[in-house]
């Protein structure tokens, strides 16, 4: 085992970096992946490595560098395109949901389509409401695509290796506040496109969490675990499509609780999906409907308050475990949150 200490940025350089060195095929393109920034310094140094034909910074042009990326991977190469703003994949959208997902049941299995594309997705600043949809639920839609969204520097690192290699179409959605999070990770480690994992154990209710809901759903686990003497089981979706529900069974019919929050909007959402599976295999177990947690049904607003108020938070999710445990609320006056506000210093 060769484990270490990396940050969730580093981790995903790692990870380019070695799946570059084993396949000449790969490169990486999109906008600013090249300046002095490198994708909020995930690219840091590639450009030096493998030089400019492999990786190369593009206009702004969605669409049509899309279509680069679908062609080159139609080509038997395999792209990694980085869009700095999920939202604005929806200007390749017609690549996406009509030519990507669809190409490889067309052809029959012949045509392969290795293309991972990274977006970047979350908060930040004061992201309003054209720079911060997630739309895994969306892309998750579509047959044909596979969606990513790891958590932790252990699955940026072996996710992002895993969708290289996947001769499929990848989504693969980074939230700003993670790049940030260091964590152990083992090179080694193979994980691969499907199972969730398990980053809490518990027997009171078990949360379901996607991307940045994560670290909000493991921290209500420790406040509560600390106040109340309860314990959570956190598990992290990691991929939306493909979904595994087996092990959010199990764990519901141990806790008989389920809370899904999800990093995107409650109606129509991924957390729908949640609920229903674990509502059809787990009924008879359930003591309580499933529930969900997600943005506030609005656009996303721009300052700082309203935005703290449109995102799902750790205090959230304890006040619904005590509803859901029949328990008085915490007094939460002492603890201390959103400190990840306080550490980002930029868009890129």
């Amino acid at each position: 085992m060769s484990s270490k200490t990396l940050t969730y940025r580093e981790a995903l350089n790692r990870a380019l970096v070695k799946e570059m060195e084993a396949d000449p095929d790969v490169f990486v393109f999109g906008l600013d992946v090249p300046d002095h920034k490198r994708i909020y310094g995930s690219t840091k140094g590639l450009v030096e490595q493998f030089g400019a034909r492999r990786v190369f910074g593009t206009p702004l042009s969605e669409e049509a560098m899309t279509g680069v990326a679908l062609g080159a991977a139609l080509s038997g190469l395999r792209p990694i395109h980085v869009h700095i703003r999920a939202d604005f994949m929806l200007l390749g959208m017609n690549q996406i949901a009509n030519m990507a997902s669809n190409l490889r049941y067309m052809s029959g299995g012949r045509l392969r389509l290795p293309l991972v594309i990274r977006a970047m997705i979350g908060r930040g600043w004061g992201q309003s409401a054209q720079h911060s949809k997630s739309m895994h639920s969306i892309f998750a839609h579509f047959p044909g695509l596979k969606v990513v969204l790891p958590t932790t520097p252990q699955d940026a690192y072996s996710l992002m290796r895993s969708s290289i290699r996947d001769d499929n179409p990848v989504i693969f959605l980074e939230h700003r506040w993670l790049y940030d999070i260091a964590g152990e990770v083992d090179e080694e480690c193979v994980i691969p496109l499907g199972p969730p994992g398990v980053l809490r154990a518990g027997d009171a209710a078990t949360v379901v969490a996607t991307s940045w809901m994560n670290v909000e759903a493991v921290k209500a686990a420790e406040v509560l675990a600390k106040k109340r003497g309860i314990e959570l089981e956190v598990i992290d979706v990691r991929t939306v499509s493909p979904f595994q529900e087996d092990v959010i069974a199990a764990s519901v019919e141990k806790t008989k609780h389920c809370i899904v929050v999800d990093h995107d909007w409650v109606f129509c959402g991924f957390g729908a999906e949640v609920a229903a599976r674990i509502s059809h295999r787990c009924f008879g177990s359930l003591k309580r409907p499933v529930e969900r947690l997600g943005y506030a049904p609005t656009p996303c607003p721009t300052t700082r308050p309203l935005e703290t108020l449109f995102y799902p938070s750790a205090v959230e999710i304890i006040r619904v475990v005590e509803r859901m445990l029949d328990l008085g609320q915490t007094d939460l006056s002492d603890e201390s949150f959103y400190s990840y506000e306080q550490r980002f210093k930029g868009p890129f």
